[in-house]
């Protein structure tokens, strides 16, 4: 007679925390590298889909894809803070070696997240109407934005459960597998696009449906990678669902607002550009969708950033933090000269890939000399972000990203509006400017204080005494996993 089959958890234990130990740089451009693999499949697939788009050579579409971009910008914002806040939790308590209660956590989170975004779907159903009229969009553009939309909207929580998953691959460690299962979600829908807009003639309609495809796909290798072969995910336990969501929501509902943020500001920009008609919010939806293709890395270190944070916060390392920050601005500043240098040299064969004329041609040549420089400031605010939302200081990302997408958009895009959609999306570079670089700063300073006795007691945490040889982050770090608020 055969012996019982172990189970999932005991056959496969957690690893303890990779990122205590090596290179910090390493460690950073591993994650941020691979998370960028898969962060760029996705947005080039996003931006292939507005090429084929493109090429149907009718304005209102391309147009309704800005505008349904818009939108669905707000349902991503909200998933990338729950998936911040469970991955922030989870990566926490792996550095301190406490792997069921990581499991127990992902499970609580995962409901969680997707328990939201049910209703973050059924509420852009009901108010996609209005919506759209805020943001300007009229006619046949409207119609079909708001259609794409109700198509869209029934998928939103696979798209929280996917980007549950990735996180949970992230706090471990398993950069190759989280990106992977992006990677694969993204080459499903890269295959399909050109068979369902074209050859099945549906049109934006095709659009949709590869966008479902996509997101079963990306759940479903998710779901396996992080459940099955890491067996990251316990069983679901309703006593301590309220608990274990108060954690993640600790963490989650400042990055939520944080995030937000720039929904809000993007919004904003697209309601200023609207008035200059479907050519100038063409050009905007190019841009976009170009951005994050060509800034990867930059975006990536966002979602990188945190578990390597996370995990040394969690084992007492203070001094592994502070280099963690370092590296991630380094990584910041050559990525972004790179990919600014790329797109000064190909603008002539982006805009032809387009077939982008007049005022979306200006747009797409503005953002290759001189917009996509901005993002040296943009890289500064994600990775300063990063820093607050895993070492107990989230209120500080908030406050920074809703600074930018009101005082940093509102009387900047006022102003540029004056010299034509141009000069809003200038205005808009100069808010990134002004925020991306306060927010680093304090950041430093917000890392500079880990460890020092005298600041945890400001904070109101205990200090373990100096013979003991614990250093006082690590009752910010007990701070942190037993859910309380930011210290200070």
């Amino acid at each position: 007679m055969q012996p019982p089959r172990p189970s999932p958890s005991a056959a496969r234990p957690l690893p303890a925390g990779r990122f205590v130990t090596g290179s910090t740089l390493r460690h950073v451009l591993v994650m941020a590298s691979t998370g960028a693999v898969g962060l760029v499949a996705v947005f080039a697939v996003d931006l292939l889909a507005l090429f084929y788009i493109s090429r149907l050579g009718e304005r209102p579409v391309a147009a309704a894809v800005g505008f349904a971009g818009a939108v669905g910008f707000f349902q991503i914002g909200v998933g990338i803070g729950l998936s911040i806040g469970l991955g922030a939790v989870v990566s926490r308590a792996i550095g301190a070696g406490e792997r069921e209660e990581a499991r127990r956590v992902a499970a609580s989170g995962l409901a969680l997240m997707v328990g939201v975004m049910v209703l973050i779907g059924l509420a852009t159903v009901a108010a996609v109407n209005p919506l759209l009229d805020w943001l300007g969009a009229t006619g046949e553009t409207h119609r079909l934005a708001a259609r794409y939309l109700v198509l869209t909207a029934p998928t939103v929580p696979l798209l929280a459960a996917g980007m549950g998953l990735s996180a949970l691959l992230r706090s471990v460690g398993d950069a190759r597998r989280a990106m992977n299962v992006t990677l694969f979600a993204a080459v499903t829908t890269a295959a399909l696009d050109p068979v369902l807009i074209f050859a099945l003639d549906l049109g934006l309609d095709g659009a949709a449906v590869g966008v479902l495809a996509s997101r079963l796909v990306l759940v479903g290798l998710a779901w396996h990678s992080a459940a099955r072969r890491h067996a990251l995910v316990g069983r679901l336990r309703v006593a301590s669902l309220a608990s274990d969501a108060r954690r993640v929501m600790a963490v989650a509902a400042p990055a939520v607002l944080t995030n937000l943020a720039t929904p809000v500001a993007s919004a904003w920009v697209t309601q200023a550009i609207a008035t200059f008609g479907p050519a100038a919010i063409a050009g905007q939806a190019t841009i976009e969708r170009l951005s994050p293709v060509a800034f990867g890395i930059v975006y990536a270190l966002s979602g990188a950033v945190g578990p390597i944070m996370a995990q040394n916060l969690g084992a007492g390392r203070p001094d592994r933090v502070r280099a963690v920050l370092r590296d991630s601005m380094l990584v910041v500043l050559a990525a972004v000269l790179a990919a600014w240098a790329v797109l000064w040299a190909c603008q002539d064969l982006v805009v032809a890939a387009f077939s982008a004329t007049g005022e979306t041609a200006a747009l797409i040549r503005l953002f290759c000399n001189l917009l996509a420089g901005g993002f040296l400031f943009t890289g500064a605010l994600f990775v300063a972000n990063a820093a607050f939302n895993n070492l107990g200081h989230p209120l500080l990302s908030t406050l920074f990203n809703w600074g930018r997408a009101t005082l940093g958009t509102i009387p900047f895009v006022a102003l540029g509006v004056g010299y034509g959609p141009g000069g809003v999306l200038v205005a808009q570079v100069a808010a990134s400017a002004l925020f991306g670089t306060a927010a680093a700063l304090v950041a430093f300073r917000v890392v500079g204080r880990l460890g020092r006795d005298g600041d945890a007691e400001e904070a109101g945490l205990e200090v373990a005494p100096a013979s003991s040889g614990a250093p006082a982050v690590a009752a910010l770090a007990a701070r942190a996993r037993s859910g309380a608020g930011p210290a200070g």
